[in-house]
């Protein structure tokens, strides 16, 4: 397992390991690993340990026993998946996830509980902010157009490029602790599972993100800056029907996205919003725009 630290060298394995997205070796001796490393727009590098192709072969002949790991709590959720209509993608981009050791266990990092300890190593605790990627999942999966079944896919990529699928029938908990605790596995293992089945419900995934996106779709950014200041509802209406709406929000508490696969930036509002306050409002214009009620 890889870590980073913001310490000096001789500290990196006791005060402060950042994990970007490390594998865990079993016990029973069955993974092997190997270095794969996810680009981001930014020219990062997130080294992201993952099973090689012998022991994904092996998990699938045994059933899932090796490599998967469930977390009860996390039940799938049913939606209307009946229509074959397009329908909308979300990526929430610069999403605050850092995993690092304080004391003697691996925690998800946040301004609340580890103030103290990013001032120590000379971090500021308000840029770190998971609890922002929280509602803005939670805005997104609660929302009609996900219970529709018009939501086809949740990508999330942090602020150090390491990129995961969030799928749309997956139920996140609502409280804040399960949720980090929820993240700190993934970011660990890979991937979690579905209780009593084999799905994965949330999974890193290789870079770049546009890999996934459908080959008519039209990427959208939001930006309070955005010197285009539309209405969403009238913005939403004048798309074809034809056409898979990518919707880019950023997932940070200050600063704006910076990538270059968007076809369009925008701004909603005269104000700043919230990540869910925008994803709220986006969600909503397309409820109108396809009668969902």
């Amino acid at each position: 397992m890889e870590f980073t630290s913001f310490c000096s060298a001789q500290e990196k394995k006791e005060s402060f390991a950042v994990v970007e997205g490390a594998a865990t070796a079993r016990k029973s001796g069955r993974y092997t690993a190997t270095h794969h490393y996810v680009n981001s727009d930014h020219s990062k590098r997130a080294a992201i340990e993952k099973p090689t192709e012998e022991v994904v072969g092996k998990e699938e002949e045994e059933g899932g026993e090796a490599g998967t790991d469930e977390l009860v709590g996390i039940p799938i959720v049913p939606s209307d998946k009946k229509n074959n209509k397009n329908g909308v993608i979300f990526v929430l981009e610069k999403a605050s996830l850092e995993v690092a050791k304080v004391g003697k266990s691996f925690q998800l990092l946040n301004s609340d509980d580890h103030a103290n300890f990013l001032r120590k190593n000379n971090k500021n605790p308000a840029d770190y902010r998971p609890d922002i990627t929280h509602q803005a999942l939670l805005s997104i999966l609660d929302s009609p157009v996900n219970k529709a079944g018009r939501l086809q896919a949740v990508y999330v990529r942090t602020e150090k490029g390491v990129l995961f699928e969030v799928k749309p029938h997956v139920r996140i908990p609502r409280t804040y602790k399960r949720f980090s605790g929820i993240m700190l596995q993934l970011l660990q293992k890979l991937n979690i599972t579905a209780v009593g089945k084999r799905e994965k419900l949330l999974r890193v995934i290789k870079n770049p993100v546009t890999n996934y996106f459908p080959v008519n779709s039209r990427k959208i950014g939001f930006s309070y800056s955005s010197d285009k200041l539309v209405k969403m509802r009238k913005y939403v209406d004048a798309v074809g029907d034809d056409v898979n709406l990518v919707f880019v929000v950023g997932a940070m508490a200050h600063g704006k996205i910076e990538v270059d696969y968007i076809d369009d930036f925008i701004a909603i509002s005269g104000y700043p919003l919230s990540a869910a306050m925008c994803i709220a409002r986006i969600t909503e214009a397309l409820a109108d725009k396809w009668s969902i009620l």
